[in-house]
């Protein structure tokens, strides 16, 4: 055993109980960190227009600050892009992660000398935790590879700007560096396909024992390596471990990716994001990701199906309920107040409070009035692979059909890029079909009400996903294909682009 590993033993016993003071008191936790932004950010611009100094409590706070998403705060951050300093925050941003919305074009989301650590540390945390529970920390003695973004920025004010991953990549602790790859050069590179295969000369012959990225773009990875050695992955890295991922819903690719790799190993998921790390896998027993709430971000939550109401409601973590769906607004010590970004959560947990990951606010599909949403398409997707259990999605986007070329009703198209397809699949579009409308009653009455037809599985051309993130400049690092959209737009361009 290696000098990493056995230091990294007392190190995660000392962290993890420094942690332990505040998980099992999430609502003391997040009070303290309400009070302690409010007051550092009172004598900013925002703070000041926002008269943070009169704000006593959470319903002084919702009456000053509205929820907002990017355009509410673009303003500001373009007075910050111009050199004005004191504006969300004290002083001025560390950085900008430079990101990319589907309302918003290019978003610039700021990160403070204070909220850096928010991002840092809690991906050291998830490690730490595992190592905790399971006692394994010899993958820290192997090399240790994290699938990114370019570390290069550039400077706009004095602010360093770039994506989150290669800003975090700069962050990667001494004791790591020695063992990381790919190098830095290879990181840099901006095209994938040419990356890629650096990254693979790079790590073949190498102890690889740690493996982090997005899933896709793992499984691409792993692909290229098996056809390059016409091996699987456990047998071209037999000290491979453990997998972190994040950003997207695992399951529809972890049959194919174990399958890859041809062995089960232990897995962490995370959930970073530009905004802010809100979130980790801190056990392999338990479901769900550990909402980390002592970092500097206050949360606040409206129930998903009120959120484009006038005046939604905003909860406070001690107001949740176990089982329903949250879009999550974040205050943070970045200087982001009443900020949506986006994403919606569930409880599975309150003591401690645990999540997972339900969607996306804005995408979902209700052409017809079904607001399906993608931890419901997700799961019956999940249910018809189990049915047959040969079943390998690669990746897969779902659209509406409001006018069939051939006429009828109109229907729900899957577009879905198989590498193994189903046995039989006017059952597999059956099975999807049944549990979506368990999943959704809305749904089920449009089709009980022969408003819609039963949907529509369209079997998808060999890297037709590549093909299309490639033509949109997205392919590879931390981009993703939308789940859905209430538009043919993407549909119909990687349809085009089959071959």
């Amino acid at each position: 055993m290696g000098i990493r590993s056995i230091l990294s033993r007392p190190l995660a016993e000392y962290v993890i109980r420094q942690e332990n003071t505040w998980i099992y008191n999430g609502g003391e936790a997040q009070k303290k960190v309400f009070r302690a932004i409010i007051n550092k950010a009172a004598d900013t611009r925002f703070g000041k227009e926002h008269y943070f100094a009169d704000i006593r409590d959470m319903s002084d706070f919702k009456q000053a600050v509205p929820a907002k998403d990017y355009e509410g705060i673009r303003s500001y951050i373009d007075a910050i892009l111009e050199g004005e300093e004191n504006v969300l925050w004290p002083g001025k941003p560390l950085y900008f992660a430079k990101t990319s919305g589907t309302t918003s074009g290019v978003k610039y989301i700021p990160i403070t000398p204070d909220s850096i650590h928010n991002h840092i540390n809690s991906a050291r945390n998830a490690i730490l935790s595992y190592i905790q529970e399971t006692g394994r920390s010899k993958f820290l003695d192997g090399n240790l590879i994290f699938l990114s973004g370019s570390p290069e920025m550039t400077t706009k004010a004095g602010i360093h700007i770039g994506r989150l991953s290669g800003i975090s990549n700069h962050h990667v602790p001494s004791y790591l560096r020695s063992n990381q790859l790919p190098c830095y050069e290879t990181n840099c590179i901006e095209d994938w396909e040419t990356k890629l295969e650096k990254i693979i000369d790079e790590t073949l012959g190498k102890p690889m024992s740690l493996i982090s990225g997005i899933p896709p773009w793992v499984q691409m990875y792993f692909d290229r390596i098996m056809q390059r050695t016409g091996k699987r992955i456990k047998d071209v890295f037999p000290d491979f471990s453990l997998f972190i991922y994040g950003g997207v819903n695992f399951e529809p690719y972890k049959a194919k990716l174990f399958d890859s790799i041809g062995k089960s190993i232990d897995s962490i998921e995370t959930y970073p994001a530009s905004e802010g790390f809100i979130a980790y896998q801190d056990s392999q027993e338990s479901e769900g990701l550990l909402l980390l709430l002592n970092t500097g971000i206050f949360y606040e939550f409206i129930p998903a199906e009120h959120f484009f109401d006038e005046n939604p409601r905003r909860l406070t973590i001690e107001e949740v309920e176990l089982g329903k769906s949250y879009a999550l607004i974040i205050n943070s010590n970045a200087g982001l107040w009443g900020y949506s970004i986006g994403d919606t959560v569930r409880f599975v947990s309150l003591d401690p409070y645990r999540i997972v990951v339900s969607g996306r606010i804005k995408h979902f599909l209700s052409a017809f009035g079904e607001h399906v949403i993608g931890e419901e398409v997700e799961k019956a997707l999940h249910y018809a692979m189990e049915r047959q259990p040969n079943t390998e999605v690669v990746e897969f986007t779902v659209a509406p059909m409001v006018n069939p070329p051939a006429g009828g009703l109109p229907y729900h198209e899957w577009l879905i890029e198989f590498s193994n397809e189903p046995d039989d699949m006017e059952r597999f579009a059956s099975d999807i079909d049944e549990r979506l409308r368990r999943l959704n009653v809305y749904y089920d009455d449009l089709i009980a009400g022969s408003i819609l037809s039963r949907l529509k599985v369209t079997p998808l051309e060999r890297n037709a996903f590549i093909t299309y993130m490639k033509r949109e400049g997205k392919l590879g690092g931390q981009n993703k294909v939308p789940r859905l959209f209430n538009d043919r737009k993407i549909a119909d361009a990687i349809i085009l682009k089959k071959v």
